[in-house]
């Protein structure tokens, strides 16, 4: 008989981040460790249930706009067609689908537009051990 441990509360779940660092960057490690952004790599659960609401929240305007734009087209299509209002709904959860799954994509491209850097990424079990093996490796280099 083969048994297998079972333990109970345990996670095998994986987090991972992208670190960003702003473009006028301080001489002072703690200074500049403070300014470091840390993007999440997964589904925005907020974004997938209130799309516009999140990116209006975050001030993504361009990544609104192009949001609006696509509503509008899919609900002008979708009453072209003559279609089922179900296809709306379906059309516009399809929608907030794709944001929410480009959530952190969206999130990066807004940080690279205004001119900060991708300095590295981390993964592991929580956020707090995310922060901590980033910054054990990122001092270590600093100090040399």
């Amino acid at each position: 008989m083969l048994l297998i441990p079972l333990r109970i509360g345990a996670s095998n779940r994986v987090v991972a981040y992208t670190v960003h660092e702003p473009p006028e960057i301080s001489l002072d490690p703690a200074e500049r460790a403070e300014q470091l952004t840390f993007v999440k790599d997964g589904i925005s659960w907020a974004a997938l249930f209130f799309a516009p609401v999140w990116l209006l929240a975050k001030r993504f305007w361009l990544a609104l706009l192009v949001y609006i734009v696509v509503a509008i087209a899919l609900g002008g299509g979708l009453t072209l067609l003559e279609l089922d209002p179900s296809w709306g709904v379906l059309a516009y959860l399809g929608l907030n689908l794709f944001v929410a799954l480009e959530a952190d994509s969206i999130q990066r491209w807004s940080l690279d537009r205004k001119g900060w850097h991708m300095i590295g990424s981390v993964s592991g079990a929580t956020t707090r051990e995310c922060e901590r093996r980033f910054f054990e490796r990122w001092l270590a280099e600093e100090v040399r």
